[in-house]
């Protein structure tokens, strides 16, 4: 392992991981603020804590790769490539959003960006990404599928299925589990008799390994190298980033069921402070380039916040577009 940071990316790169992580923080921070004024309605799920999983990951895999997520996807979509005012246009059920304003939260979706969509039934993923890297491995595609899911999906059918089946069929899968310890309320102890969830991989013959989620530097690297090896052997992989949300499971829930001191142990290794701490001990960056940074984000959520209240609505001649029959 490389022994400074320099080692691994360019400055230029680690400025990347560290601004995507705040542009991504700061948008699900006005997502709670356009949702408590009754501007984007139904389910939102706040991905704020976990940002290192999605920029770490994502910049581990290729533009041709596919990923898929689960209902918490807003900074998956962003850090893919999603303008984050399409997204917020989508949030906000307007026409001018990423998918026309008919996917909303939990169900972004952009085939250019090779981002095969959010899903807001729980373990939904696993097929679509099973079938998926089964059409790569056919068409001789160069191609490896990234499904990103929750610890509470894991109980699901369609994980067990899927895992099955990858490794059955040797597909190029590479299965991104976000344990943030918590399934809506209830914690992986108590509904996994294997709480160390990578381990659960072993009854299908995939090997797996545990990741710091609170580490962009860590989750790039793993993920990286589980790309290649997924790539290289056209088998199915198994990561378990560890890490937390800072917010309830929704904006619904208050999260009673978790301690404060708990909360404050897991804000004290908040991805974004310490990789700016690391950056700048490391005589990377300043305290005025993040707050340069800050300034550049928070202009762009605000600007995407201007473009979504100035959208239109989808006509109503639109509900019978973008169906199957």
């Amino acid at each position: 392992m490389a022994e400074t940071l320099r080692e691994l990316l360019s400055e230029e790169e680690l400025l990347g991981f560290y601004e995507q992580m705040v542009l991504c923080r700061e948008f699900e921070e006005s997502c709670a603020e356009q949702y408590s004024k009754g501007h984007i309605t139904g389910f939102l799920h706040l991905y704020s804590g976990q940002e290192a999983v999605a920029v770490g990951a994502t910049a581990g895999l290729q533009q041709k790769d596919y990923i898929l997520s689960a209902y918490r996807d807003h900074a998956q979509a962003i850090v893919r490539g999603a303008e984050p005012k399409k997204v917020m246009a989508e949030l906000f059920g307007k026409a001018t959003g990423l998918c026309k304003g008919k996917g909303g939260s939990m169900h972004l979706f952009s085939p250019e960006l090779n981002f095969m969509g959010g899903y807001a039934i729980v373990g939904g993923q696993f097929p679509i990404a099973t079938g998926l890297a089964w059409a790569s491995q056919l068409l001789e595609e160069d191609r490896v599928t990234a499904c990103f899911f929750g610890d509470g999906s894991m109980n699901q059918g369609t994980f067990h299925e899927s895992l099955n089946w990858s490794r059955l069929w040797d597909l190029p899968v590479l299965f991104i589990c976000e344990n943030n310890f918590y399934g809506i309320g209830t914690e992986v102890h108590r509904a996994s008799a294997q709480a160390a969830l990578h381990r659960r991989t072993c009854g299908y013959d995939i090997p797996s390994e545990k990741v710091d989620g609170m580490d962009a530097i860590a989750m790039y690297q793993a993920t990286k190298r589980a790309a290649e090896w997924v790539r290289e052997r056209q088998r199915p992989y198994f990561i378990e980033a560890v890490t937390y949300r800072f917010r309830g499971h929704s904006m619904s829930d208050p999260a009673k069921y978790r301690s404060s001191a708990e909360t404050d142990v897991w804000k004290s290794r908040d991805p974004i402070i310490n990789l700016s701490r690391r950056l700048m001990e490391e005589g990377i960056a300043t305290q005025e380039q993040f707050d340069e940074v800050t300034k550049r984000c928070l202009a762009q959520v605000e600007e995407s916040v201007r473009f979504a209240e100035e959208s239109p609505w989808p006509e109503d001649a639109e509900v019978w577009e973008d169906i199957y029959v």
